[in-house]
């Protein structure tokens, strides 16, 4: 009797120290459990900080007439490089280029980028600078969605072209990542048809799989003139006015 009633205290007095291993093996457990919920979603930077590039287009449209039946050019600084006027001079190009822009960047500013040339056909890359700060795939997906939705509903005479993320030296260690965003894009344009898809990334890669250096300025980021020659062949047979393929 006396044995059972010690064998008794002896449980008693482990259940607090099994209570708390049990507690930490779940706090253990947690983040392979729920990691990806885990991790807070990469937020949208602050479009404010384009003030000055955006009350100087407005500056630039008020003193200069814009074209009717515009090809416009939108999205970051692979777009804002871009010499379109000199690659395509015999079309009524606009270029609104915003270096380091994110996909919401052109959807907070969309009136004032967008609405306001109702174009006939919009160019679009971005995306990548949403990837390079660890926004994920989802993330960009949606964002894309959103503002070629927003083309359909308020120009629903436009087209929409998405030139796809560019692989480069610079970010190569994410270039997995952006073909898994090329893919989802591609697929979206492809199901919905709100846009066109354009594979602007294979004729970037040299014979051993990777970026072509050659085809790169030397920041290793942006194209050089060798690079957009050879985006400027694979765009212009789709920028004829008439034409909406």
């Amino acid at each position: 009797m006396i044995q059972g009633r010690s064998r008794f205290k002896n449980t008693l007095a482990r259940k607090p120290f099994i209570f708390l291993q049990a507690i930490v093996l779940l706090l253990l457990l947690l983040p392979s459990l729920y990691g990806s919920n885990a991790v807070a979603a990469t937020q949208d930077p602050d479009p404010l900080r384009w003030h000055k590039e955006i009350k100087r287009f407005s500056w630039q449209d008020a003193k200069n007439s814009y074209p009717e039946q515009a090809i416009l050019f939108v999205g970051s600084s692979s777009i804002y490089r871009w010499k379109t006027a000199r690659a395509f001079p015999r079309l009524p190009v606009i270029n609104r280029g915003l270096s380091g822009s994110h996909i919401s960047d052109m959807d907070y500013y969309f009136d004032i980028l967008v609405k306001q040339y109702n174009p006939s056909k919009i160019i679009c890359y971005c995306g990548e600078n949403d990837l390079a700060d660890k926004k994920t795939v989802a993330q960009v997906l949606a964002a894309f969605e959103t503002f070629s939705a927003r083309i359909k509903k308020e120009l629903p005479e436009t087209t929409l072209l998405f030139l796809a993320i560019k692989p480069n030296p610079l970010r190569w260690k994410i270039w997995e990542k952006m073909a898994e965003t090329n893919r989802a894009i591609k697929n979206y344009c492809q199901s919905s048809g709100l846009c066109i898809f354009l594979d602007t990334t294979t004729p970037l890669f040299n014979v051993k799989g990777v970026p072509d250096k050659n085809l790169f300025a030397g920041d290793g980021l942006h194209l050089n003139p060798a690079g957009y020659a050879i985006w400027n062949q694979i765009l212009a047979p789709h920028l004829t006015i008439d034409s909406k393929q």
